[in-house]
């Protein structure tokens, strides 16, 4: 990372910060300086502000760039189980310990290396590491994705998740009986102030909100539908902790005792609706709960 930190002076003051920094990093667009600030690598007054904040004066702007690395994702002949696939999209149902897409560090053995061994075009929105990934889940979480094959449909189905027309159902377990039938979580998400690789609510974070509904209830655990409106990173699992319910099997946000030997939380992406990009026709599609999950609820049962 190349720090580098600017105190703003009265030429600055009500200039947004996007446009700003776009002045102070020649040869830098104004969407890669958006793009930095929407995955918190630029702090104002130690604090995540959106691109459109008006700069003060004094205002003290901290700005991580980050190092370039010559990326080649390779193609891996990994089994992937399609739901659905045409010349604009294909529907994966990715299980439980498979990463979506490539980071520093890990190249390989994720669902876009085996989306190029599978796909001969995928969309090129989001660059070399991600192409064709519209939304992502967790690791280990299993469940329903949609991936682009071009650019026009990445365009349109991303349009639909910022606009929260997207269906997008998840089951989880939780720890502890909720009482309540049904609920909304309205909270908004940031990163933790300490804990970076965990989220955390915070006072100015992006908006977030998950409705829930049990299913069925345990001696001591909850199976819940959950819906999102929005789809932050690790939403779920921040929002049902902090109703007291963490997911189980969870090991950042969960307990430290788990009474199940399991790889990940009991999460599952079970459904997925969205309009087709091309011929504009609701498409929706659902999984079945992965043999794990359905294992640790037969126990509950008996």
């Amino acid at each position: 990372m190349n720090l580098k930190e600017f105190i703003i002076d009265e030429n600055s003051v009500n200039c947004r910060l996007d446009v700003y920094l776009s002045q102070v990093f020649e040869g830098k667009s104004r969407s890669y300086i958006q793009k930095l600030i929407e995955n918190e690598n630029v702090i104002v007054n130690d604090k995540n502000k959106k691109s459109n904040y008006k700069l003060k004066i004094y205002d003290k702007i901290t700005v991580n760039i980050p190092e370039l690395e010559e990326l080649v994702v390779q193609p891996e002949n990994i089994p992937l189980d399609i739901l659905y696939e045409d010349s604009d999209l294909i529907v994966i149902n990715k299980p439980q310990g498979i990463v979506v897409h490539p980071a520093p560090g890990n190249y390989t053995g994720t669902l876009v290396n085996a989306l190029l061994y599978h796909c001969k075009d995928l969309s090129g929105i989001n660059g070399v590491i991600r192409p064709g990934i519209v939304h992502r889940i967790d690791k280990d979480t299993s469940g329903i994705l949609v991936i682009a094959k071009n650019d026009n449909s990445h365009r349109k189905l991303a349009e639909q998740l910022k606009d929260h027309s997207m269906t997008r159902e998840y089951i989880a377990l939780t720890e502890g009986v909720i009482k309540e039938e049904s609920g909304a979580v309205d909270k908004p998400l940031a990163r933790h102030p300490r804990e970076r690789i965990k989220m955390a609510i915070v006072s100015g974070g992006k908006r977030a909100v998950t409705h829930y509904e049990v299913i069925e209830r345990f001696e001591r655990n909850t199976l819940v539908k959950c819906i999102l409106e929005t789809g932050r990173t690790h939403q779920i699992r921040v929002h049902m902790g902090y109703l007291g319910h963490p997911l189980v099997g969870d090991p950042v946000y969960g307990y430290k005792k788990q009474k199940f030997r399991l790889n990940g939380q009991m999460l599952h992406a079970k459904k997925l609706g969205f309009i087709h990009p091309s011929t504009e026709k609701y498409l929706e599609f659902e999984s079945e709960l992965p043999e794990y999950f359905v294992e640790v609820l037969t126990k509950l049962r008996k």
